[in-house]
């Protein structure tokens, strides 16, 4: 009788465990479908930034360095392997893609520019595209590091090596997000 209840007590324990590892395997991959949904977007981009570089070329002959820039920091963006890679590079070419907006604002005729005007429209669409994956991601990313870290999932997230994982955070932008706006009259 005592052998049925250890018995009993030992299976309710192997199925239990088997239920919050069977949980942290589907928020991983929860955050790593949310994460495709980011690449999605991204590759978007990525299509988009030779097309905004070529337009702006014949209006920025001596801006040569940030042209530059934005077109090292897209193939380092594509060529990133890792989830945690992408994050650093895309938050790079988000700096890059900021200093060509600040050279534009120097060329009125290109911001007048029809082509130009379009291209930015996109632009501006898939940002916000971007930026909709991303709080989808850091929320699935958040959700499956709070599982790995309560107890008592994280005895499991240990035994089966389930690690914190970084959000996909603003990065070199922080500083300027944080910087209240500056209205000009």
């Amino acid at each position: 009788m005592i052998a049925l209840i250890i018995l009993a007590i030992i299976i309710l324990l192997a199925m239990w465990c088997i239920m919050l590892y069977n949980r942290l395997v589907r928020l991983r991959n929860t955050r790593e479908q949310a994460f495709a949904d980011v690449d999605v977007q991204l590759k978007q981009r990525h299509d988009m930034i030779p097309q905004l570089v070529d337009s702006v070329k014949g209006y920025m002959q001596h801006e040569r360095g940030v042209l530059t820039a934005v077109t090292d920091a897209r193939a380092q963006a594509m060529s990133a392997a890792t989830i945690n890679d992408k994050i650093a590079a895309e938050n790079k070419l988000s700096t890059a893609l900021d200093g060509l907006k600040v050279a534009v604002e120097a060329y009125p005729d290109l911001k007048a520019s029809q082509n130009f005007m379009n291209l930015q429209n996109e632009i501006g669409d898939v940002e916000n595209k971007i930026a909709a994956a991303r709080r989808f991601f850091n929320s699935a990313t958040k959700e499956y590091n709070v599982a790995t870290e309560m107890f008592p999932s994280n005895m499991v997230a240990i035994l089966f090596n389930f690690r914190h994982e970084p959000l996909f955070e603003l990065g070199d932008q922080r500083a300027a997000v944080e910087e209240p706006p500056k209205i000009q009259f």
